[in-house]
């Protein structure tokens, strides 16, 4: 399975990131504006995020979740890298959902694994 089988689910549906805090602490957030770029990648808007990017540059592994009204939904772990510039950041800047928030940065997501909820 890669994402473009399921790019319609998660760029149509609520996704979680979960990420690892200091201390092995789990910290997990909503995000609004998730886009499937290849079939293992995936970018992830950052508009007002705090700690999830702190997580990410002390620790690049994530986690994300995706579902939808009938509770089908995947497991997605990867590596996440952060982006303030260059291509990826101006990536979110243009994407129409973001327009009228700050788009501070990108998350590109390398995917190792997908796993089906059901």
């Amino acid at each position: 399975m890669n994402l473009f089988e399921i790019k319609e689910l998660i760029e149509n549906n609520p996704v979680a990131i979960a990420t690892v805090m200091d201390g092995n602490k789990p910290n997990v957030i909503g995000v609004a504006s998730v886009k499937v770029v290849a079939e293992n990648r995936l970018v992830v808007t950052d508009n007002y995020m705090n700690q999830t990017v702190k997580d990410i540059s002390e620790n690049n592994n994530v986690c994300l979740i995706v579902w939808d009204g009938e509770m089908t939904g995947y497991k997605i772990v990867g590596e996440a890298k952060y982006y303030i510039d260059g291509e990826w950041k101006k990536f979110v800047e243009d994407l129409e959902e973001n327009k009228g928030f700050p788009a501070k940065g990108a998350i590109v997501v390398d995917v190792l694994k997908i796993i089906p909820s059901k």
